[in-house]
């Protein structure tokens, strides 16, 4: 049975015993719900115990499509495990919400939901990741690492470099400057200062955000979303002088080494690609992870139209974006 969830605390707590990625916490679908988006929280219920949920994002479609739903790193607990079960939250949200298609990037390696559900190649969470396991230790953690990675974290540190907890608006004010540097030095879109600032507050306390200081001044920022099972990195950003000082490496070994000693079990580093930043998150591991990727349950028969203009779509859209540059 699939019903709603309307308390915070209830919700966060079946997230967090079950195993949920903190995109699937409450605060995440109400940072969303604040931006352009609608949410509903789902649970699935069994023989009367609450086994799993998903976190439902709305987003209105332009005419005739009408909605889309999308459950980012989701269904969390044993909503996920099923074709079955699947089936039930499918039916649920064609009968409350309507649209186009449900659209779900789960955080495991597979699924096996049936024939109705679709592979889709329109991401929106990267599926190629390097996911640590804090269960190992942390001279195993180093052993995994580049000697180059080793090597730099332990010359930021003795170069005196200093990692704080961002815990202030003020301090979060110096985060936002050094992202708004960094996005305009590789030339990426940022959300407007008050995402942040709701994402901060909506968030709360399953925020972690770490700063470097380098003589004193803020050089590197890594910004993370945290469960009681995993970790996952959000945003980040350095100066130059946080680049000289390689401040960076330093900054994420303390992350993920704090993250250990509160329990989490799961570090995910949040996408891999071939460009630079990626090449420094590989050189904290050994491997790297597939996720399942993105799966569509179509709702409408306009689905079909869908896939095939929304890759259309954003080819044009990147083609205007690189004409106002």
């Amino acid at each position: 049975m699939i019903t709603r969830c309307e308390n915070q605390q209830e919700w966060d707590d079946y997230v967090n015993d079950l195993g949920g990625h903190p995109l699937q916490l409450w605060g995440w679908g109400s940072l969303k719900a604040a931006h352009n988006w609608s949410v509903t929280r789902l649970l699935y219920e069994q023989d009367g115990i609450k086994k799993g949920g998903a976190q439902v994002l709305i987003r209105h479609l332009p005419w005739p499509f009408k909605r889309l739903a999308y459950i980012p790193r989701g269904p969390f607990g044993e909503l996920g495990e099923s074709a079955a079960a699947m089936a039930e939250l499918v039916a649920y949200v064609k009968h409350t919400i309507g649209g186009l298609l449900v659209s779900t990037e789960p955080d495991k390696t597979g699924v096996e939901w049936g024939s109705g559900w679709r592979r889709s190649p329109n991401t929106i969470l990267i599926p190629r990741t390097a996911i640590l396991d804090l269960a190992k230790s942390e001279q195993e953690l180093l052993g995994d690492m580049t000697k180059k990675t080793r090597q730099y974290i332990r010359k930021s540190e003795r170069d005196g470099v200093t990692i704080h907890q961002i815990k202030t608006k003020e301090a979060l004010e110096g985060v936002l400057a050094v992202y708004r540097y960094t996005a305009g030095r590789a030339h990426f879109a940022l959300h407007g200062d008050a995402y942040y600032h709701d994402l901060y507050d909506m968030l709360g306390e399953n925020n972690l955000v770490y700063g470097a200081y380098y003589q004193g001044k803020l050089v590197s920022f890594l910004w993370l979303a945290i469960s009681s099972s995993t970790a996952f990195e959000l945003y980040g950003g350095m100066t130059e002088t946080g680049q000289e000082s390689r401040a960076n490496y330093c900054l994420k070994w303390h992350a993920i080494t704090k993250c250990k000693e509160w329990g989490i079990t799961r570090y995910d580093m949040n996408g891999l690609l071939n460009d630079g930043v990626s090449t420094f998150k590989e050189g904290f591991t050994n491997h790297e992870n597939m996720l399942a990727g993105t799966y569509d349950y179509p709702l409408s028969p306009l689905y079909i139209v869908w896939a095939k203009l929304l890759p259309l779509g954003k080819k044009v859209f990147r083609s205007l974006k690189s004409l106002r540059k």
